[in-house]
């Protein structure tokens, strides 16, 4: 998959531009705050319907505009040629087009378009709480599995339901023990496919970041995943369901006192092991920087073989936290890769020591408030 042309307005500090595409490389440079980073954004709310960087779209309007609107042309193997628009208003909220036909809901959106994002904010995948890994996994399978995307937001729209008769319910134990069974059958149903796929999804995903791992940093750590779950993690998706029946009532007197459910995937937990010590708790700085960068180049070349269209792959401001070695390892492995990939840099790298500029196959941006030239 590949973009060839990008229109922004109103989108942050562009607030009219149009940029065309290189299929292959595509590097952008300028100083901080120019507008580099939402060049590569407003792609990837094109991928994925929303911002890797602000957390609501009401921060991404430019701040004299009540609206943002960014246009976006692709070619791939499924689809050969389409479009998609992505508009916001302040009153009316976000709305996307493919083909200038609106899509009934957003989450339709995922998985037309492979994206990966390499960005500094990776450091909480390492770092912080199990909330960010599990965001991790869910938008790694949720580009490759439709249904688990489904799955996915009916199992929190049932929790939602089942949190709220917890709160708001007041009668006898026994009623409303009785209210929960289909709520209950409804969580075991969408919960246990989650957890099936995680864990098929996680194994696999194993052999890809060992080797990218062993790639960036040159070390003979051996990177590894550990899935922790309610139950032994498995594929069977009926032994999942037996065991989310005990855990249910196991925990039964608790989600009363608590008013909350506390069992299923949304307490998911996914540990990252570098030999045998908890990176989180005793890795380096170096180590965790790694261990996040081996982590988006895992998922850029399991989606290469998993899909039918090559993902494209965005990093923003990387290579500053990189020394020369590992700078040109990450970047000859980028030049081997197939798929499109966009690279920001406020940093001096000396990019055309790798590749050549020709113009057709790989092409070089600058950006100075909001303005981009093609060189």
């Amino acid at each position: 998959m590949r973009t060839t042309r990008t229109v922004l307005q109103n989108f942050r500090n562009h607030v009219d531009t149009e940029v065309e595409w290189a299929p292959h490389m595509n590097v952008i440079t300028g100083h901080n705050g120019a507008g580099k980073t939402n060049l590569i954004d407003a792609i990837h709310y094109l991928c994925m319907s929303r911002s890797f960087v602000a957390s609501s779209d009401r921060y991404v309007v430019n701040q004299d505009a009540p609206y943002f609107t960014i246009k976006g042309h692709f070619e791939g193997n499924i689809r050969s040629s389409f479009d998609v628009t992505c508009s916001y208003s302040r009153g009316e909220g976000k709305k996307i087009f493919v083909n200038e036909s609106p899509l009934d809901r957003l989450s339709d959106l995922i998985g037309m378009i492979p994206v990966v994002v390499l960005a500094p904010e990776d450091k909480k995948l390492t770092s912080e709480g199990p909330k960010e890994r599990r965001s991790f996994i869910d938008s790694l399978i949720s580009q490759i599995s439709p249904a688990y995307l489904k799955d996915l937001l009916d199992f929190r729209k049932v929790r939602r339901q089942r949190n709220t008769l917890l709160q708001e319910y007041r009668g006898p134990r026994e009623v409303i023990i009785e209210y929960l069974e289909p709520w209950n059958a409804q969580l075991i149903e969408y919960g246990s496919r989650i957890v099936a796929k995680r864990t098929e999804v996680l194994h696999q995903f194993q052999e890809y970041l060992a080797k990218q791992y062993e790639l960036i940093s040159g070390m003979q750590h051996k990177p590894h995943l550990e899935y922790q779950t309610f139950c032994e993690p498995s594929e069977d998706i009926q032994e999942i369901k037996a065991r989310y029946v005990r855990a249910l009532e196991k925990a039964q007197d608790n989600e009363l006192e608590r008013e909350i459910t506390t069992v299923g995937p949304h307490r998911d937990e996914i540990v990252f092991y570098l030999d045998d010590f908890e990176l989180r708790k005793f890795g380096s700085q170096g180590q965790h920087r790694l261990f996040a960068l081996s982590l988006k180049l895992a998922q850029l070349f399991y989606f290469s073989e998993q899909l039918d269209d090559l993902p494209i792959f965005l990093l923003d401001d990387v290579f500053g936290d990189l020394d020369a070695q590992r700078t040109e390892v990450l970047l000859q492995a980028l030049i081997e890769h197939a798929g499109q990939t966009f690279i920001t840099s406020a940093s001096p790298v000396p990019f055309d020591q790798f590749m050549n500029f020709d113009g057709e196959k790989n092409r070089e941006y600058t950006v100075d408030k909001g303005m981009v030239t093609a060189l």
